[in-house]
């Protein structure tokens, strides 16, 4: 059988941890392979040479280093790494960023893993922010021990965007890579926007209703501003003046350079749209799932969405005669072709996760998207280099190109085939061997979906 990879003389450290790891050498040379660099068209036979985490050199005519560790790449297609747009990979204690239905839509809201946490007291003034913790970045709740990372980098996810996700304003998000001896190595950029829930967790008085919510927000981007106007008139002229009082919610909701606004139904875009305008906020849009009826409003808001890929179905534990609306039954019919119609508008968007962990059926879900017009090749931009222009790190993710992050998957066939065959994942340059991905065992009828993340205990959205 023909060696994958030839190595030179000087001996290598294998380390098992689920997957294989090699110590990956300053260089490595993926030669004679097919490339999909996402940013420009595909090269049939080339070479990518990857030295110090970064990509050194990419096209038809590379000359392999000397130095360089060398992968034969016949019959295999080198492909960027897959890119999660909205996710809590890497903080193993955070609930899975959901889709509100809300009232009217079709099939229950994505199911949300929710910490236990006591509920809120009402609020009793400007002070009091229950529901408020904006001050949290994603970047310094990274875990390494997340056992999730290891299964979505087998899969070929080699960056997530990050974010807390507990109260109304949640926190701040970040891009990390899904590998690191420590978190600090994981981190490629923050903040990266405030996540928004719109749901209130417990309240037994305001702001306990979506009105409730919508003023709570409204109320909080106010204050916010006077805390500016504050801050600035002091450190201007401080003498005689009584300095602010330092606010760590109001300095979250500052520091965020944009919002990530929950957004399922055409209802809830133009009503997302319409709010962001009123607070003079930059907004990507989440959820998407009837994005096939709105794409005109969402082509003329030049906004972002992303396209939740846990598409609706019915309820597996639901009553098998009872009756569904016409309506229920188009969105579920439906639900995967708003890809295909954001296409055809010009709206820029990217796919996330949903509380899927298992690649599997992330890769099930895009073909879903696929078979219902979406080209194989959009389906490959929306979760690399689309997600990374939308979160402005497209500079060094998202596609194979000279000084890029080396974050790439190396394929057998083509990815969003039935059951792709990944050879090897790089991670800023560290070469990782999935293990065997075991087969998939049938499911008995009526039986829960083993990917699928337990029902909320404590919050409920607001409808």
């Amino acid at each position: 059988m023909k060696n994958l990879l030839r190595l030179p003389v000087f001996p290598i450290l294998l380390i098992f941890t689920g997957l294989l790891v090699a110590e990956t050498p300053s260089a490595v040379a993926i030669r004679n392979a097919r490339i999909v660099p996402v940013s420009g068209p595909a090269i049939a036979k080339g070479t990518v040479v990857v030295r110090n985490g970064l990509i050194e050199s990419v096209g038809e005519n590379v000359a392999v280093p000397a130095d360089a560790w060398i992968v034969e790449g016949d019959g295999l297609t080198v492909y960027p790494g897959l890119i999660d747009a909205l996710s809590t990979w890497g903080l193993p204690d955070a609930a899975t960023p959901a889709t509100p239905a809300g009232r009217g839509a079709a099939g229950p809201a994505t199911p949300t893993a929710v910490p236990a946490i006591p509920p809120a007291p009402p609020a009793r003034g400007p002070q009091d922010r229950p529901g408020t913790s904006s001050w949290l970045h994603a970047a310094d709740l990274i875990k390494t021990t997340d056992r999730r990372l290891e299964t979505v980098r087998s899969g070929g996810f080699t960056t997530a965007v990050t974010f807390p996700n507990r109260g109304i304003f949640a926190g701040q998000g970040a891009v990390i890579d899904l590998a690191g001896e420590t978190t600090g190595q994981m981190v490629v950029a923050e903040p990266m926007g405030q996540y928004m829930t719109m749901v209130s967790a417990g309240f037994g008085s305001y702001p306990s209703s979506l009105m409730g919510v919508i003023g709570y927000i409204r109320q909080i981007y106010i204050d916010a501003d006077y805390y500016t106007l504050q801050k600035k008139a002091y450190a201007a002229n401080p003498r005689g003046l009584k300095r602010p009082e330092y606010d760590r919610a109001l300095e979250g909701v500052i520091e965020s350079p944009w919002i990530l606004l929950p957004a399922s139904r055409l209802v809830e875009m133009d009503r997302m749209l319409r709010f962001a305008a009123e607070l003079k906020k930059k907004v990507i849009l989440y959820g998407g799932q009837e994005g096939y009826r709105a794409g005109e409003l969402l082509s003329k808001a030049h906004t972002p969405v992303l396209v939740n890929l846990k598409w609706p179905e019915k309820a597996r534990d639901g009553d098998p005669d009872a009756p569904e609306s016409l309506r229920t039954m188009e969105v579920r019919d439906k639900a995967p072709s708003t890809p295909a119609v954001l296409v055809k508008n010009g709206v820029p968007f990217a796919f996330y996760s949903g509380g899927i962990d298992q690649p599997r059926d992330l890769f099930k879900a895009v073909k879903r998207a696929i078979d219902a017009g979406l080209s194989a090749d959009q389906a490959l931009r929306a979760m690399t280099l689309s997600p990374a222009e939308i979160y402005g790190v497209a500079d060094r993710l998202g596609s194979i190109e000279k000084g890029k992050i080396a974050n790439l998957v190396v394929a057998k066939g083509e990815l969003f085939q039935d059951k792709p065959e990944i050879k090897f994942v790089f991670v800023d340059g560290v070469k990782f061997v999935p293990a065997p991905v075991p087969e998939e065992a049938p499911r008995r009828p009526g039986a829960p979906d083993a990917a699928e993340p337990p029902p909320p205990s404590i919050e409920r959205e607001v409808r």
